[in-house]
């Protein structure tokens, strides 16, 4: 059984505020890999590996984990190539705006 721990302050907010069925931390980054295969796979494969290294840091800290400054420097997503592996699919900032709108649909 999930404890308030497992789940993000926007899953905690659209349950009680809106009835939602709130997902886990897990659960959402898994959501995220599947829901959104298609425009993780029209990517270039060493952006989509440092994508999916950050969506992979929400399953470990929600939104304070995408929201972190050192967010790049994480051993997965560092060794998922970080900004630079960004970079050949176009802004850095983009795509991780992106990839939290994606993450917060799935």
């Amino acid at each position: 059984m999930p404890t308030m721990n497992d789940y993000d302050l926007y899953d905690v907010i659209a349950g009680v505020g809106y009835g939602l069925d709130p997902k886990t931390k897990e659960d959402r980054a898994l959501a995220f890999r599947y829901k959104q295969n298609d425009w993780l796979s029209r990517l270039p494969e060493k952006t989509r590996a440092a994508v999916l290294a950050v969506a992979d840091q929400f399953k470990h800290g929600g939104t304070d984990d995408l929201e972190n400054k050192y967010i790049f420097e994480t051993p997965e997503v560092k060794q998922a190539g970080g900004v630079a592996a960004l970079k050949e699919g176009g802004d850095p900032a983009d795509i991780i705006r992106e990839t939290k709108a994606r993450i917060f649909a799935a």
